[in-house]
């Protein structure tokens, strides 16, 4: 799929009023947080300038060389791919290879390419979720949870300022956890500082120890929104020097990890499950690993090469796992756990477009 031919989706911004790409770039960023990519990703702005006023965009898998030249000969100066052009360090760029190839095109013609890869993959609604939702799926959590993804703010206000500071957190995205929003814990406590020359205390005096009561408030936030949420609350905050912490948890988040479970509305049986999964897809035929002779309801999901989650998807007690791109010692492995795992070679570039559609 990669160096065949890949179809892609024409998306005409133009038709829309004029918009930067940066404009479109942070849409994306909204759905899928670039710090949600993995280590070894390149996810993000690879060609081209945010600043340029977008002509009209292709959505495609990846950004090969015939993805820039239809984006030349359509004038669209945005290619939006799933996979990265450019996945490690390039030491030289002298059209030796597609890849370098690809980048010279995009670049002598002004085309940005941006790529929404891992960290499309790591939200619930991203790839996997629509895979999910397509094929019925019903309380879908991540298979394997990412680490790092969540921190607790800790910051102090006066008694008279505390609502004030916590709801400009919450706004910025601070509190939420599972479906609770607003989330905080907060305890008054004694408060000591002394303003030294030069400075403009929001109460006390120059040269004096100043006690004020104060609400210790702590807030669970995403870890990729720390510099908004630490600037709103310092915005919102009466003090000049506001004193806080911020600290890494242990504990994960419920909506960000790799690939998804999750349960049909009702158990099938293999023979059904292959047919559902064929027609759901339009394919010709899935590869899959021999029929167990059970029934199954818990289904594990993931878009892509998902080898490293067939001991999750085992451990998960799935009767069935969903993936592509596979080793072969590794296809045999839940054979033995009465798994059956399917090779589906799905439309790619037509789930992505259900995805944006939806947004």
């Amino acid at each position: 799929m990669l160096f065949g031919k890949v179809k892609v989706i024409s998306i005409f911004i133009n038709q829309l009023t004029t918009m930067q790409i940066a404009g479109i770039i942070n849409f994306l960023e909204t759905i899928a947080p670039p710090a949600l990519q993995e280590a070894y990703d390149n996810a993000g702005l690879i060609t081209g300038s945010p600043q340029w006023e977008c002509s009209g965009a292709i959505l495609a898998l990846d950004a090969t060389e015939e993805v820039i030249e239809e984006a030349i000969n359509k004038k669209y100066n945005l290619v939006v791919a799933h996979h990265p052009i450019v996945f490690s360090g390039l030491k030289k760029i002298t059209g030796k290879n597609y890849v370098e190839r690809a980048i010279i095109k995009a670049i002598k013609n002004d085309i940005a390419i941006y790529a929404i890869h891992t960290n499309l993959d790591n939200v619930m609604h991203g790839v996997n979720g629509k895979i999910a939702a397509l094929i019925g799926l019903q309380n879908c959590r991540p298979l394997l949870h990412k680490e790092g993804t969540l921190k607790k703010l800790f910051t102090f206000a006066p008694v008279d300022k505390a609502e004030q500071v916590r709801n400009a957190i919450f706004t910025a995205g601070g509190g939420q956890i599972g479906n609770y929003s607003e989330c905080s814990f907060n305890a008054e406590g004694t408060g000591t500082f002394k303003a030294e020359s030069g400075a403009d205390p929001y109460v006390g005096e120059l040269g004096k120890q100043h006690k004020e009561n104060e609400v210790k408030i702590e807030v669970i936030f995403p870890a990729y929104l720390e510099h908004l949420i630490v600037g709103e609350m310092k915005k919102s905050h009466p003090y000049e020097e506001v004193a806080y912490d911020v600290v890494s948890l242990s504990n994960v988040h419920r909506q960000i990890g790799s690939g998804i479970i999750g349960e049909l509305a009702k158990p099938m049986t293999e023979g059904e499950f292959l047919r559902h999964i064929c027609t759901v897809f339009r394919l010709k035929m899935a590869k899959h690993t021999p029929l167990t002779g059970s029934s199954i309801q818990r289904v594990a999901v993931c878009g892509g090469a998902g080898s490293f989650l067939i001991s999750r998807a085992l451990a998960s007690e799935a009767g069935a796992y969903i993936t592509s791109d596979i080793k072969y010692h590794e296809f045999l492995m839940p054979t033995e756990k009465c798994c059956l795992l399917i090779l589906a070679i799905m439309k790619v570039n037509s789930l992505l477009l259900i995805f944006f559609m939806t947004f």
